[in-house]
């Protein structure tokens, strides 16, 4: 059967062959990492739908570590009828909202308003000539691009006139489920682990699943004013929920066969009353600086080691949902390398218009959360106190440089000497490296010294780069000779962290 009709596949497979080979196959084809998230969590509806989860978090554990195969759900998706799961069915179309169609012609726009990163910004009045070119999207992209749209669009005003279609509130967008936050998914070596390692227990019956917008268990809403969240009904309907009302017009690609988008409608969509206990369970919290309590949030300025101490943290403290079942399982006996890693992704906005997605991985074994706790605990104070200070370095070399300066020119010409953003960069890489040594079973105290040795030697050499801009005369060479001092004091002074105070005088 073609699961997503007029030959529409899913990266070269359909979705039955796709759960039918989830133990051969590595990984997910996506062009993004948010599509990555959204294709993953429309599988994970499906396996809820096919009643293949777990009801507990100790038969979580025997799932994750028999690695109970799939082939359920790839038989129970296979036995579905096809009308259900056609991307262009007339009246129930796949993920889409059919009252839409008689709408589409004249208030449609071209497929590029699909894909979240091509759409530009969603404020009605900005220029969206881009979304007229006719520049057809194939079948199985513009799916996945419906699929990032649901659980990732961003709040604003949408391209389509309440007025001449279903309603006001129809053009009110709401913020995507998975929106203004940091998703994190185990992803394990196999397609079958990653689905396993993210399917949260449940002992309520969670199959209700979004087919589409037309047709279902319950009355969607309506568009005349907005209405209230609406409960989840189970995983199968959280996984699968429908935030955009979407419609697209099909046409024959330029092989006569496969089926292509040319042109779209988007809406507003379904409203969720999301639980944090049942719905976030892979959500780490954080507190803002006004005190406000949410989830991580995607930032173009979030350090690696933050984040990454706050996953490991989340593991080591038990803290529920996928970390307190992460905690649960047992180390793997001659494991030589990490069993998973924790994927991070978030989709990074400014207002209505999407900037990029911001993603990490770190990895993870069983047994080791204490362990990759303290490696991302110690790693991330020793970079944060090295980038301390070389702020104080930088202060140090402005303090010589510029005796009288004006107010005004303070914060530029301290930049002038302050090398935290490439420092920043330049940890990256050791920093997953010492979490990759400790994954992989190395003692966190054999890997800090070169670890540290990593850190501060890159951090003496940009700042030295950055003094090669002063002066050769007496000023900027005391100012040079400031920085320096300022560094080496601060590095190894009463403040800094146990693995940088043991340095030796040489070393620092």
């Amino acid at each position: 059967m073609r699961v997503l009709g007029l030959d529409g596949e899913v990266g070269g497979r359909n979705l039955v062959e796709l759960l039918a080979g989830a133990e051969e196959l590595a990984d997910v084809d996506a062009e993004t990492p948010g599509e990555k998230v959204a294709f993953v969590e429309f599988l994970l509806a499906l396996c809820y739908a096919a009643g293949v989860y777990p009801t507990s978090a100790e038969e979580w554990e025997q799932q994750v570590q028999a690695a109970r195969p799939l082939g359920e759900v790839a038989e129970w998706l296979a036995g579905q009828s096809a009308e259900d799961w056609d991307l262009f069915h007339l009246t129930r179309p796949l993920g889409q909202n059919a009252l839409l169609a008689e709408f589409l012609a004249e208030h449609g726009t071209g497929p590029a308003q699909l894909v979240i990163e091509h759409a530009g910004d969603y404020n009605q009045l900005a220029d969206h000539h881009h979304l007229e070119h006719p520049v057809p999207l194939p079948a199985a992209k513009a799916f996945r691009a419906m699929l990032t749209q649901h659980v990732y669009g961003l709040s604003g005003r949408a391209r389509i006139s309440g007025k001449a279609t279903l309603g006001a509130a129809i053009t009110n967008l709401a913020t995507g489920r998975l929106g203004g936050r940091v998703r994190v998914l185990a992803v394990g070596r196999t397609l079958g682990d990653t689905l396993r390692l993210n399917l949260a227990p449940t002992t309520d019956d969670p199959r209700v699943l979004n087919l589409t917008w037309t047709q279902g268990p319950f009355e969607r809403r309506g568009f005349e004013a907005k209405p209230p969240a609406r409960a989840v009904r189970g995983y199968a309907d959280l996984h699968s929920y429908l935030g955009r009302s979407v419609l697209m017009r099909p046409k024959a690609g330029l092989d006569g066969e496969r089926a292509v988008v040319d042109r779209v409608l988007i809406g507003a969509g379904e409203l969720v009353d999301l639980d944090a206990e049942l719905h976030l369970q892979d959500a780490v919290m954080s507190v803002t600086r006004a005190g406000e309590k949410k989830p991580l949030w995607p930032s173009p300025t979030r350090d690696a080691c933050s984040e990454a101490h706050a996953l490991y943290a989340a593991v080591e403290e038990k803290s529920g949902g996928l970390y307190a079942r992460l905690a649960r399982l047992p180390r793997e006996r001659g494991a030589k390398r990490h069993a998973f890693d924790l994927l991070a992704v978030g989709l990074l906005s400014n207002k209505t218009t999407a900037l990029g997605w911001v993603t990490s991985v770190y990895p993870f074994a069983p047994g080791l959360g204490p362990a990759l706790y303290e490696a991302s605990s110690r790693g991330s104070r020793v970079a944060e106190h090295v980038a301390r200070s070389l702020d104080r370095a930088a202060y140090a070399a402005w303090e010589v440089m510029y005796p009288n300066p004006r107010p005004s020119d303070k914060k530029a010409q301290i930049a002038r000497f302050d090398v935290r953003g490439e420092q920043w960069s330049a940890t990256v890489e050791p920093f997953h490296t010492l979490l990759l040594d400790v994954a992989d079973g190395e003692m966190v105290t054999d890997c800090m010294p070169g670890y540290v040795e990593w850190l501060v030697e890159t951090a003496r050499e940009l700042l030295g780069n950055r003094l090669d801009s002063l002066p050769k005369n007496g000023q900027g060479l005391r100012a040079r000779a400031a920085a320096l001092t300022r560094f080496t004091d601060e590095l190894t002074g009463f403040r800094a962290p146990a693995d940088l105070a043991d340095l030796k005088d040489g070393d620092a």
